[in-house]
């Protein structure tokens, strides 16, 4: 499985945006979904994760309320919907794709994409 984000860029605080993640190959509802992000010198965090169904979703205590995670297995993308952009949210954020039922740890993912960036002004 191969991942691609799109959809990253500058905001100012309070603003939104959507991130894309594309993947290629087959059986695209069979995996769990991921969004993390990373900051320099800090590990990748967990965001938010959707079941393959798109029935479960999970966020992170600062996510909730801001974020939406959604998923098209028609187009095998899922999408990171964030609205009310803060500063804080600044971050390179990954799409990660996974088979395991744990969704919410970074290691339980074997396929990552290469990043988007997200910077979020104040």
């Amino acid at each position: 499985v191969q991942l691609v984000e799109s959809g990253g860029g500058l905001v100012q605080a309070g603003g939104s945006l959507r991130l894309s993640c594309e993947a290629s190959g087959s059986d695209f509802s069979v995996y769990g979904l991921g969004w993390f992000r990373q900051t320099p010198g800090k590990e990748r965090e967990f965001v938010a994760a959707i079941s393959g169904s798109g029935r479960s979703t999970h966020y992170t205590d600062s996510a909730k309320g801001r974020f939406i995670i959604s998923r098209d297995n028609d187009k095998n993308t899922v999408y990171l919907q964030m609205n009310s952009l803060k500063p804080e949210d600044t971050a390179v954020y990954y799409c990660a794709a996974t088979t395991q039922t744990v969704l919410v740890l970074p290691n339980y993912y074997q396929y990552w994409g290469q990043g988007t960036q997200v910077t979020v002004s104040s």
